[in-house]
């Protein structure tokens, strides 16, 4: 992911790596928690589970995002918790691991089937000669492993990996053959993916998306040489807010002329230490505006329990932790029936969100004050 994008204040991602940490996921650790928790017994992914509530898979693309499950889930929750007591269901009670692996296999339940064309997509792989080199189930050149090798299909961070190790060489095999650099578009990627992903050869291909805390990712962009190019209006602080990794692969891909050559390769770790460093914490902290966050905290009576401690709310602000939307959602979960109770008690109506941007403000607004 490279647009205008590579970090520049590191002392100052270096200061919100220290305030704003990152909760590891696992979409493997999630895919168990959705059937372990009993959550596949009211939804589905892709038409698998149950019909009470709606399929997961088909209402998750590549724009969904932490805040995004954090605030429909809050909103909907009351509705869900009625549910699960007249059907006999234990509410569960998740923490922010559970959390951070739940949304992770979310996310990579349509991360590469969506939105994307088949046929163009394999037009595109003509087109940008990767057949020239990348048979499907054959190799056709000496060091180009064929599709049905490509672990990536399945890993979004291992797609982005083997994309920036694959530009040295391919840069190499380009100029023997007097070929211009191929850059791609994201739309010309993700089409590639779901026609390579939808072959015959792949098409039972299972997906994983995972990521760090990204403490060690500073370090990785130092010794690599990033921070040499990256600073200033190179910066990569605050670039890659609404970035998919679909985005950044083809931002790396279309960097990798530039670079030294050859680039400084990554292993699959140093590349999921990397992007955690520099995409997921602004995945899971969204550009948000703690003012309006203020203002969500009074519109939605937050500030009427919480500021308080009314019907015994916890004091918030106060409470010395920061917030991101994985701990919102393990709170949910954990405190969230007691929470219902308590409001009906006192006649207060369930707050919802309109927006996942009201939820990221809030949360901003929480962070700020802490």
């Amino acid at each position: 992911m490279f647009r205008p994008l590579l970090i520049s204040s590191l002392i100052a991602l270096g200061l919100q790596g220290a305030t704003l940490p990152v909760v590891p996921g696992d979409s493997e650790q999630g895919h168990k928690l959705f059937e372990s928790e009993r959550c596949i017994q009211c939804h589905s992914i892709d038409g698998k589970g149950g019909k009470r509530a709606a399929d997961l898979g088909r209402h998750v693309d590549r724009g969904f995002t932490p805040a995004q499950l954090a605030s429909t889930m809050w909103n909907h929750a009351p509705l869900m918790w009625g549910v699960m007591d007249t059907t006999g269901v234990e509410r569960p009670k998740l923490s922010p691991e559970d959390a951070a692996n739940l949304f992770a296999f979310l996310y990579s339940s349509r991360f590469f089937d969506k939105p994307g064309d088949a046929a163009r997509g394999k037009q595109v792989f003509s087109v940008r000669h990767c057949a020239d080199c990348h048979g499907i189930t054959e190799s056709v050149a000496e060091n180009a492993p064929a599709v049905v090798k490509w672990d990536s299909l399945g890993q979004p961070i291992l797609m982005v990996q083997q994309m920036w190790n694959h530009s040295g060489r391919m840069h190499e095999a380009f100029e023997k053959k007097k070929i211009a650099w191929q850059e791609l578009t994201t739309q010309e990627l993700s089409d590639m993916l779901v026609y390579l992903r939808s072959l015959p050869q792949t098409r039972e291909l299972g997906t994983r998306f995972s990521y760090t805390s990204g403490e060690g990712g500073q370090a990785i962009f130092e010794s690599k040489g990033c921070i040499k190019c990256h600073t200033g209006k190179l910066a990569l602080e605050n670039r890659l807010h609404n970035l998919t990794l679909t985005d950044i692969a083809v931002d790396m891909w279309n960097h990798a002329p530039r670079m030294i050559q050859p680039p400084p390769t990554l292993t699959q770790d140093e590349m999921r230490q990397l992007l955690s460093y520099l995409w997921m914490r602004q995945f899971v902290y969204p550009d948000a505006n703690a003012g309006r966050g203020k203002q969500v905290f009074t519109q939605k009576h937050c500030v009427e329990c919480h500021a308080s401690g009314n019907n015994g709310a916890p004091p918030l602000p106060g409470q010395a932790r920061k917030y991101s939307e994985v701990t919102i959602i393990s709170a949910l979960w954990r405190h969230g029936p007691q929470m219902l109770e308590r409001m009906r008690q006192a006649h207060l109506a369930w707050p919802r969100f309109n927006n996942p941007q009201q939820l990221a403000d809030l949360i901003a607004y929480l962070n700020s004050v802490q």
